[in-house]
This record gives C-alpha cells, sequence and structure tokens, in this order.
C-alpha cells in the first residue's frame, strides 16, 4: 500500500484543560494592563492622556486598531492608491436623505430611455413622425376603399329592391286581371 505524504505525521493535539488555561492566562494578562493603565493615568497627569480619557471617541479607537492590523509591508511603506477606494461609515445624523441622490448609470439610462418614449408618443400622436405619417397614409386609403364598398352595397341594395318592387307590381298586375 501506499504511504502518505510527510504532512500530518507528527500532529500534536492541545486538551481541552490546556486551552482553558491560556485563556485564563490571558484574561489575566489583560487585567493586569487594564490595572496598570488606570493607576499610571492618574500618577503622571498627562494632559494629553487626560484629554484622550475625557473624549473616547469610537474613531480613535478605530484608528489605533486599523494601525495595529497592517500586514506585510503596509507597515513600512505608505502606499497612496487612487484606485482604492476607503470605505468611510456615516452615523445615522450625518446622512442626507433630503438631498439629490446620484443615480448610477443603468439609472440614468433607464429614465433617458422613457423620456425619449415619451416625447415620440407625443410626437407620434401630432403625426410629425415618419411613422405616423405613414400610418395616417395608410388609414386614409382605407377610409377611401370602405366608402366606396359601402356606397356599392347601397346601390345594390338599391338595385334589388327596386327589382323586388318591380316584381311585386308585375304580379299584383297579373293578379288583377
Amino acid at each position: 500500500g501506499k504511504k502518505g505524504g510527510h504532512k500530518g505525521r507528527a500532529r500534536q493535539y492541545t486538551s481541552p484543560e490546556e486551552i482553558d488555561a491560556q485563556l485564563q492566562a490571558e484574561k489575566q494578562k489583560a487585567r493586569e494592563e487594564e490595572e496598570q493603565e488606570e493607576g499610571g493615568e492618574g500618577a503622571t497627569g498627562d494632559p494629553k492622556k487626560e484629554k484622550k480619557s475625557l473624549d473616547s471617541d469610537e474613531s480613535d479607537e478605530d484608528d489605533e486598531d486599523y494601525q495595529q492590523k497592517r500586514k506585510g509591508v503596509e507597515g513600512l511603506i505608505d502606499i497612496e492608491n487612487p484606485n482604492r477606494v476607503i470605505q468611510t461609515t456615516k452615523k445615522v445624523t450625518q446622512l442626507d436623505l433630503d438631498g439629490p441622490k446620484e443615480l448610477s448609470r443603468r439609472e440614468r439610462e433607464e429614465i433617458e430611455k422613457q423620456k425619449a418614449k415619451e416625447r415620440y408618443m407625443k410626437m407620434h400622436l401630432a403625426g410629425k413622425t415618419e411613422q405616423a405619417k405613414a400610418d395616417l397614409a395608410r388609414l386614409a386609403i382605407i377610409r377611401k376603399q370602405r366608402e366606396e364598398a359601402a356606397r356599392k352595397k347601397e346601390e345594390e341594395r338599391k338595385a334589388k329592391d327596386e327589382a323586388a318592387m318591380a316584381g311585386k307590381r308585375l304580379q299584383s298586375l297579373s293578379l288583377n286581371k
């Protein structure tokens, strides 16, 4: 049979007790640091630190976290990429809901398309477009044809009525004899 690769031959698993011990040690270390910071601020009386503690703003904390999260050479070199969009979070009070919002290209094109269609329909109803002129010409031809057909039907009906009347007269004359 095949032997497995070199990966995973010497696996070591951490027991749950060791994980708990590590977590407790980290918590204890964090508590000690907080106590030292609280005790140190009052003793030094540094105005910058006091001001920062009074104006504890979320943005200051976010900036510090951002500096810590840099990866690779980002911490060494300041790179200004014009294509990189930095997303800024806005507070609800900063949002401008009443102001005009910018439309995307697709939305603008859709609105322009609808306006062009409305303009075309107005011109079409006014008879100014080529298609409207062709439709009106075709409609005029159809009206003439229908008028001629109606006139022919009327003439045929009159001719039939006259023939029927003439036939009745002959019958009445022949019966009278």
